[in-house]
């Protein structure tokens, strides 16, 4: 899908500083393109297969035949996935096999292809940065998104969590407040659609304010928000399903929490989880809309508060 413009971005009566800062950095975006390699993928998408997960070799061969790519980034794959096995930043076997799939340096900026597997956050352009492996693998494990499930991620950014999410999920809804990158991601997907990685097909994306989410399409069984705000949004807690979860940082400028949000259980007997995952996560240079804040100090731990709240919680949200 292609990215579907509104009208306006931003808190009522307040000068949209992310248009103000983007459109001075429209001349210099052909910098910040990602690079492609030219390999396409050799063997048509299969839901069934997974790359071999015991040896290296076995697993650097495995990718080069049936998805084409290069084994230098495959090797450096590899060895970031080994690291989050070390710190228990991944579990699931699903969420293995969607971490070897995904390309991440397909996602990064061209003078940052060499560091694409570092632990730390990446920036992208336009006061952005793509949020390191850790965090990433581990808040999308706490949501454990399965097939035909229907996922909202708000706060596209380069478009790994969402690339990420399509080797979960057939069904993937992304929204990306700044409209350049959200036009730039998007067509990333599509490149590597045509280079045959057919999975990201299900990832419909559009240019708009994610604090309303995606009301067309809810309701949502996952909401991932990868900005920082300073409350959960009521029209998110709409839009996700009873029994659904959505994880979100929330708390005060540089001291967000990650929290799982469950709408079956209450919001007044919330439990703490680890989500730290790494020092990092994605910014943009402090511009906020709604109370959203993406940058945060490097050096922020992150604590995960799941909070599980049942329908009464909505209407006090609406309140």
């Amino acid at each position: 899908m292609r990215p579907n413009p509104t009208a306006s971005i931003g808190r009522k009566g307040c000068p949209d500083r992310r248009q103000l800062l983007t459109s001075g950095a429209c001349g210099l975006m052909a910098q910040f393109l990602p690079s492609y390699s030219s390999a396409n993928v050799r063997v048509p998408y299969d839901w069934n297969a997974s790359p071999p997960m015991e040896a290296k070799d076995r697993f650097v061969d495995w990718m080069k035949e049936n998805r084409g790519e290069d084994p230098e980034f495959l090797g450096k794959r590899w060895d970031r996935f080994q690291e989050l096995l070390a710190h228990h930043d991944i579990w699931g076997e699903r969420d293995k096999r969607a971490f070897l799939l995904t390309p991440r340096e397909e996602f990064v900026t061209a003078q940052n292809m060499s560091r694409a597997y570092e632990w730390h956050y990446l920036p992208i352009g336009y006061g952005v940065t793509i949020t390191g492996p850790h965090t990433v693998a581990r808040m999308t494990n706490t949501i454990d998104p399965k097939r035909g499930e229907k996922v909202l991620e708000i706060g596209t950014g380069s478009g790994y969590q969402s690339a990420y999410l399509a080797n979960l999920t057939d069904k993937v809804w992304t929204i990306e407040i700044i409209k350049p990158l959200a036009e730039r991601t998007r067509g990333v997907y599509d490149a590597l659609i045509e280079r045959g990685y057919t999975e990201y097909q299900a990832i419909n994306s559009k240019n708009a304010d994610g604090y309303y989410g995606w009301e067309e399409a809810a309701p949502f069984d996952k909401i991932i928000v990868t900005c920082g705000i300073d409350h959960i949004p009521p029209p998110l807690l709409q839009q996700l399903k009873p029994g659904g979860v959505m994880v979100i940082p929330v708390g005060p400028p540089g001291a967000q929490q990650s929290s799982a949000v469950s709408p079956s259980l209450t919001l007044s007997q919330p439990m703490l989880r680890d989500l730290s995952g790494d020092n990092d996560d994605n910014q943009d240079g402090g511009r906020q809309q709604h109370g959203y804040e993406r940058q945060r100090e490097p050096d922020v731990h992150f604590t995960g508060v799941v909070l599980i709240g049942g329908p009464e919680e909505r209407q006090r949200a609406d309140r």
